[in-house]
């Protein structure tokens, strides 16, 4: 009987709730709830914030993001009023991964890199809550989603499965997976790409949701395609990739495939019932082409949400004038793009920052280091913090746990009588 009740709240709960609407399941409730241990597990972070951006993709605005590449940058992010993270496999190749090696974006970095990543930066959004809750400053929700690369699924369905479920235990809110073939799998912006046949982009959609499903976590899924500019195929036996094919076949033995927004348009709709937010992956800037797949989408799923990469693989003064660049993104958002987001932009900060730094520094030595940091003391009206890197990281606060275990008498205090409480 247990068991029958059980089954009856996980079908009323997808039947009923708004959340699911128009979300397909391949497989029963019956089945998820077999699928599960014992003992429920809590995923704290990522059930809270895929609610959190549930809520937020229904507001009168686009939520927004840029990539980070560390849990400070997050914190930046944060603290300067964005409401969400950006956690991008492209940033994790190239300079933060577990291999500790420098990559292009071809799924060249060890699975874990980027759940490592995602783990890094809530810690660093936890820290931040215990600071602040110290001092009783309330006023920020630390807690935004975290919205993940997993690639291609680095593999098949089960791989999907698993990297899935080791997001969501990161604390990931939203994942996006992409059509391309794991092996083969290139940066959106990049040639060479091979598709996968819809089916099996499918079925990693399905296994994604199978995992949050077992999980019991409303993870937000984004589907991704890279059909707009992909001209290779890996099988031609699904029905609804064969008016795209050209007869022809590669060296490698792919299928040439006629690359173009109306093969991604196709994919959209056919990942539609399985993904929370379509997303479609695109070559430059371009409002017509947004607008042309917006409107194929939403014509068969009225109430579909869409995502939209404000890539920097893009020249964007090359592409458009001053006026549509500030308005870009509301534009994008009266089409459906509820979610915006830029990349790479931690990486291109980090490196510019530095640089800059390091050549100023170079020709003007410590006149250049303290212009910098006067800089960062003009930012503090704004509510920024580093500049006061001690107490950033959280000195303070162990500050007070040594006082709380020394009850009140400790003499070890680190902020006190360091240069920063004497010259900040």
């Amino acid at each position: 009987m247990k068991d029958k009740e059980a089954i009856s709240q996980l079908n009323k709960e997808w039947e009923s709730n708004t959340r699911w609407t128009g979300i397909k399941r391949p497989y029963s409730a019956q089945e998820v709830l077999k699928l599960r241990p014992t003992l429920k597990v809590e995923y704290t972070l990522a059930s809270y914030t895929a609610e959190r951006m549930w809520t937020q993709l229904q507001q009168s605005k686009p939520l927004t993001a840029l990539g980070c590449l560390t849990g400070n940058q997050a914190i930046e992010a944060v603290e300067a009023g964005l409401g969400a993270i950006y956690c991008s496999g492209w940033q994790v190749a190239g300079d933060n991964n577990s291999a500790g090696q420098m990559y292009p974006d071809q799924s060249l970095y060890p699975v874990d890199s980027v759940p490592r990543l995602v783990e890094s930066i809530n810690n660093a959004l936890v820290r931040t809550d215990e600071i602040h809750k110290l001092q009783d400053k309330t006023s920020i929700d630390w807690y935004v989603p975290i919205i993940a690369d997993a690639e291609a699924g680095f593999g098949g369905n089960l791989n999907a499965f698993e990297l899935m479920k080791h997001l969501i235990k990161a604390g990931a809110a939203a994942v996006h997976f992409e059509d391309q073939l794991s092996s083969a799998k290139k940066c959106g912006h990049m040639g060479g790409k091979v598709l996968v046949s819809s089916n099996e982009a499918v079925n990693k959609l399905v296994a994604a949701r199978l995992a949050a499903d077992i999980l019991d976590v409303p993870t937000v899924i984004i589907a991704r395609t890279d059909a707009n500019a992909a001209n290779l195929i890996t099988s031609d036996h699904d029905a609804r990739d064969q008016s795209f094919l050209t007869g022809v076949r590669s060296s490698e033995g792919f299928y040439y495939v006629k690359a173009g927004i109306e093969q991604a348009i196709n994919r959209g709709l056919t990942y539609a019932s399985y993904a929370d937010l379509i997303w479609c992956e695109t070559a430059r800037p371009d409002l017509a082409e947004a607008e042309m797949f917006a409107q194929a989408i939403k014509e068969q799923f009225p109430d579909k949400k869409l995502a939209y990469n404000c890539s920097p693989s893009f020249n964007w003064a090359a592409n458009l004038d001053e006026k549509t660049l500030r308005t870009f993104r509301e534009r994008l958002f009266e089409m459906g793009y509820c979610f915006q987001f830029i990349t790479l932009a931690g990486w291109h900060n980090l490196n510019l920052g530095m640089f800059t730094l390091a050549k100023s520094y170079l020709k003007d030595g410590m006149w250049a280091y303290s212009n910098f940091q006067d800089q960062e003391f003009s930012q503090a009206s704004q509510g920024f913090r580093a500049v006061k890197h001690q107490a950033f990281v959280g000195t303070g606060y162990f500050d007070a746990v040594q006082n709380t275990i020394m009850r009140g008498e400790s003499e070890l205090e680190a902020l006190k009588g360091s240069t920063e409480a004497d010259q900040f």
